[in-house]
């Protein structure tokens, strides 16, 4: 395994990261996970240019967009495999013990692990936090993730793969690493940005080539929707058979089914749309 770290390819035991990084004392850090078909990254634009949002977001300097495709073009290299998880993290850089930040730089980190298919089915639970829509880090990636560690540790215990919020105000939100779609009456629906979701790569491509509804949607929408389907990165588009202790009989249901293809093809046809 090669590891790119503050420029340079590096072996796992000489790629380390300073105690003192700010994205390990408080999380002051933002990222992106990629997928990568045959060695070639999908979709970097679109991630690099969420990575440099989130920054903004956050006051961090912009990402070096050439840098970390060059790192990225590196890591795939030097770790071949059919189909991997790139993880690019950038944080704050080495920091004092305490919020405020350094003056040492950022730091850049690109690493790849090597995954599988996910089923073409899944379970998912609602859970009782919630999303904060008016937070200052909502729709931005950051490091900060402890809350969906407790959250999917929470859907793992149930026999689920994810665990979907609602916000303050009890609208449908996200799950803890995905975009969630309902159909209802035959048309796709998603909550929009403002109910405090991330701005995923693969709900916004979803969401393009099937012409789906951003549409501020009640958390009990789930009750009553005909399909569900979660989207991310490494799940593309992937249906819900169970909500809890709702079975969806069926799943994937025409429509999702449709998404679904939708997606593999156009997906297949560039891999940087």
């Amino acid at each position: 395994m090669r590891i790119w770290l503050d420029g340079e390819l590096r072996d796992p035991e000489s790629a380390r990261v300073s105690v003192f990084d700010h994205g390990l004392t408080v999380g002051d850090g933002i990222f992106e996970t990629v997928k990568a078909v045959g060695g070639r990254p999908f979709a970097l634009t679109r991630h690099l240019d969420r990575l440099t949002r989130s920054a903004r977001g956050l006051g961090l300097p912009d990402p070096d967009h050439d840098e970390i495709r060059e790192a990225c073009t590196a890591v795939l290299a030097a770790n071949p495999m059919p189909l991997g998880r790139l993880r690019i993290t950038y944080t704050g850089g080495h920091g004092p013990l305490g919020s405020d930040r350094g003056e040492h730089g950022p730091t850049l980190v690109v690493a790849v692990g090597e995954t599988t298919r996910r089923p073409d089915t899944t379970a998912v639970i609602t859970v009782p936090w919630t999303r904060n829509e008016r937070g200052a880090l909502t729709g931005l990636k950051t490091t900060s993730y402890a809350e969906n560690v407790v959250a999917l540790a929470r859907a793992h215990e149930h026999g689920a793969s994810e665990a979907l919020f609602g916000n303050t105000v009890g609208r449908l939100c996200e799950g803890t690493g995905s975009n969630v779609f309902v159909v209802l009456d035959g048309e796709i629906h998603t909550p929009p940005v403002a109910s405090g979701c991330l701005p995923g790569i693969t709900r916004a491509l979803t969401v393009e080539w099937t012409g789906a509804k951003e549409t501020d949607l009640p958390l009990d929408v789930l009750d009553r929707a005909d399909e569900v389907f979660l989207t991310s990165t490494l799940r593309d588009v992937q249906a819900v058979h169970r909500v809890d202790d709702v079975e969806l009989a069926g799943a994937p249901g025409p429509v999702t089914a449709k998404a679904m293809r939708i997606f593999d093809e156009r997906a297949g046809q560039d891999l940087d749309p």
